[in-house]
């Protein structure tokens, strides 16, 4: 890492403006998520320049479970950070029929299983709406999402 330089370990000027974190965590590289960790210059939780998401973020929409314990197990981050258009971690992966990282982000009962995105969309509706009975099913048994939240195109998740 030192080769790289340490001014390079939380924000690459590459597009997007993403880190070197949100990559390796986009990409489910778990052993350089790891090594990227021990180093206090990275900022776990810091959002890309565009889109405004975490490494957990993109860690979640890509199902790389590993990777979405390391970084849920730092308690900087924040396992409900909104992006630019209101998607959550849980979001994503519910959206995706992620079962295994939507039951973590559950899990750790800090994140708002019924939040609404830019379009008034829930984790519900994104899984219902991508045919994830699984994930719908594990929503629902939360006690805590409304199924008949409307969106902007005032549909129901079921």
């Amino acid at each position: 890492m030192t080769a790289f330089g340490k001014e390079h370990l939380s924000r690459l000027n590459g597009q997007y403006g993403r880190t070197l974190l949100s990559l390796v965590a986009r990409e489910g590289h778990e052993d350089t998520v790891k090594l990227l960790l021990t180093n206090s210059k990275v900022d776990p939780d810091l959002k890309d320049g565009k889109y405004s998401r975490t490494p957990l973020s993109w860690a979640a929409e890509n199902g790389h479970e590993a990777v979405v314990k390391l970084l849920l197990a730092i308690s900087k981050v924040d396992a409900d950070s909104m992006d630019r258009n209101g998607r959550t971690p849980l979001s994503w992966a519910a959206e995706n029929g992620h079962e295994a990282v939507v039951k973590l982000l559950l899990t750790t009962g800090k994140v708002d299983a019924d939040s609404k995105d830019g379009n008034s969309q829930t984790p519900l509706s994104w899984a219902a709406e991508n045919g994830h009975e699984a994930v719908v099913k594990l929503l629902l048994a939360t006690g805590k999402v409304d199924a008949e939240s409307k969106d902007r195109s005032d549909q129901t998740p079921l």
